[in-house]
């Protein structure tokens, strides 16, 4: 193989590489001294520990070292798989045929290149990785008299270690990229390595890796472009209302709140999975919440204060745009724990200023938040405002860290591998650069938010949470509701967001979505994908109301566009942007939404 690559490789110019090497030196010694200059210049780095993972791992270890017995039989089942493998490789190295010991799951794309099958050592080397992996995560899950919290931190902390040792990750013990640094002539490694730096800078220091083809994409050129403009803004929001394409729209406009821990445009990606230009289509007359990217100097500003300044502000400048008392609602994620807390509001102070209510993927109920309440207790909650105080907000990057961790081989080591030890730019992609385009958090309301309803669980207690004078009952709700949850979110898990169901009084009706916390809300009935599953009643345990659901094939767009009709009114002329009471102030997307975290 050596020699027939190197007929066809061009050999490496001593000069240049010496060049390169300098320019790497350069590079790096200026990046290490930039960032341990900031590091002394920042106290919270002082703390060792600040997620407290090594107290969770002590606690863990003294639990197993309890209970030997267990431990030696665990030890002696990872012996005899090894023992096992071992035999089997032997075989086939003799030329016969035998089935593996351990194989990865079907969807695991870190073992994809045959090499991994075909070849005996690669096929040993990931064996042996898969049971030592199966082996620590199963010791680390069968540790009795753990609490829940400390449990699940191990548990995720190990696969996190695992997933990292890898031998896909590494240049020696990874097939693809072995054969990429023979075909180059080690070209790839001096290619990821300038990539790594790149990072590095861009990250300044802390390491950022780049996810797409970040010039590939500009918001509001080919992605954000359905046409619209901005008619109204407060230093929190900007209200962007869309043109209509129908001659007729629905008489109650469609408001749309967004998460501010991301940006609104990944309903309004490209026109064909637009779920923004599709709601126009439908004859609604869309407004859409566009968040502040905040800084130091929105620090002070509470959830009450997205609240008042967010959806309570942008239904007043609806009825000045178009004449109209209500609106219908929709919330997605964090935006629709927002919608909630604003239904909650409105009826406590007898107002009746929403339709109905729509809920994508939204937590109300954080009793069991999922893989997020690992990051939640009260000494990370202290190290984390520490960090928020002085700084006045949440690090966009901390948020996007936290989230890639919960999928790292996808959103983490695929990029490693693909950077760094193939040199490979990664591939032009629009979720991706969404997903890169981070925002940053208000001190006081993120820290609001984590521990009034992650940590304390506040919001389903009648009056346990108080936003501007007025305690917050989710009982008191009767608008109507359509919530929509799906099947496959490790953000916001719909077992968890099901609750919702029993705590409001109004007429709900659950949807479940296949795929995940993005995939499966943007799936436009064009793309005829996935499914959903619809049950008329509402038990209180969800896997019941699952058991008896009926499945539906395709997108669920269109079953919320039959219910949403019945609360949007008559038919009207349709408005267009400005026309109104309300001047347009520029074109959408506007400009707080190209406010950039990094």
């Amino acid at each position: 193989m050596a020699e027939q690559t190197g007929a066809d490789s061009k050999m490496i110019d001593p000069a240049e590489l010496s060049k390169a090497m300098t320019n790497i030196a350069e590079r790096s010694q200026r990046i290490v001294t930039d960032f341990l200059t900031r590091q002394a210049a920042d106290p919270s780095a002082a703390t060792a520990d600040p997620l407290n993972i090594g107290n969770a791992f002590m606690e863990m270890t003294a639990k197993l070292m309890s209970d030997p017995a267990k431990l030696v039989e665990a030890n002696l089942n990872l012996w005899q798989d090894y023992m096992s493998l071992w035999q089997n490789t032997a075989r086939r190295m003799l030329g016969e045929e035998t089935q593996p010991v351990v194989a990865p799951d079907s969807g695991d794309r870190r073992f994809k290149d045959e090499m991994w099958q075909e070849n005996e050592i690669f096929d040993f080397i990931k064996q042996s990785y898969l049971l030592s992996a199966r082996w620590m995560q199963g010791m680390v899950k069968n540790v009795e008299g753990l609490d829940d919290h400390t449990a699940k931190k191990v548990d995720f902390y190990t696969r996190q270690f695992v997933d990292a040792m890898a031998p896909s990750n590494f240049v020696l013990t990874n097939p693809e990229v072995l054969r990429a640094t023979v075909e180059s002539r080690g070209e790839n490694l001096l290619k990821g390595l300038n990539n790594l730096l790149d990072d590095l800078e861009r990250g300044k220091g802390n390491l950022a890796i780049k996810m797409t083809d970040y010039d590939a994409f500009k918001v509001g050129d080919n992605i954000a472009v359905t046409p619209g403009k901005v008619v109204f803004q407060t230093d929190l929001m900007q209200l962007i209302q869309y043109d209509p394409t129908t001659e007729q729209v629905l008489e109650k406009p469609l408001l749309i709140l967004p998460p501010w821990i991301n940006k609104f445009y990944i309903l309004d990606l490209r026109p064909k999975n637009s779920l923004i230009k599709w709601a126009v289509d439908q004859g609604h007359t869309v407004f859409v919440i566009s968040w502040v990217n905040p800084d130091e100097k929105l620090a002070h500003k509470g959830f009450g204060d997205y609240m008042l300044e967010g959806p309570l502000a942008a239904i007043d400048a609806i009825e000045k745009a178009t004449g109209s008392k209500q609106v219908n609602a929709a919330g997605y994620c964090l935006g629709g724990t927002l919608l909630a807390c604003t239904l909650a509001y409105l009826a406590a102070k007898g107002e009746d200023r929403i339709a109905s209510a729509t809920f994508f993927t939204t937590m109300t109920d954080f009793k069991e938040p999922g893989e997020l309440g690992v990051f939640i207790d009260e000494e990370q909650l202290s190290a984390l405002e520490t960090r928020m105080n002085q700084a006045g907000y949440l690090d966009g990057r901390d948020m996007a860290t936290t989230f890639n961790m919960m999928r790292a081989n996808d959103l983490i080591w695929s990029f490693v591998v693909n950077n760094y030890l193939l040199g490979k730019d990664p591939f032009p992609f629009d979720l991706l650069y969404w997903n890169s385009d981070s925002t940053r958090m208000p001190a006081a309301m993120h820290s609001f938010y984590l521990r009034k309803m992650y940590q304390e669980n506040r919001l389903i207690e009648p009056g346990g949470i108080e936003l501007n004078g007025v305690k917050i009952d989710l009982g008191n709700i009767k608008t109507p509701i359509y919530m929509l949850s799906t099947r496959e979110d490790h953000i916001a898990p719909w077992q968890s967001t099901y609750a919702l169901t029993q705590h409001v009084s109004g007429p709900i009706k659950f949807v479940l979505s296949a795929s995940g916390h993005i995939a499966g809300v943007v799936n436009p009935p064009a793309a005829n994908k996935y499914c959903y599953w619809t049950n008329a009643k509402k038990p209180k345990n969800p896997e019941v109301w699952l058991a008896g659901a009926t499945q539906v094939d395709g997108s669920w767009w269109t079953d919320w566009q039959k219910w949403v009709e019945k609360f949007a009114g008559k038919q009207v002329p349709a408005r267009v942007p400005g026309s109104g009471k309300l001047k347009a102030i520029e074109a959408a997307p506007g400009s707080y939404v190209r406010v950039k975290a990094v």
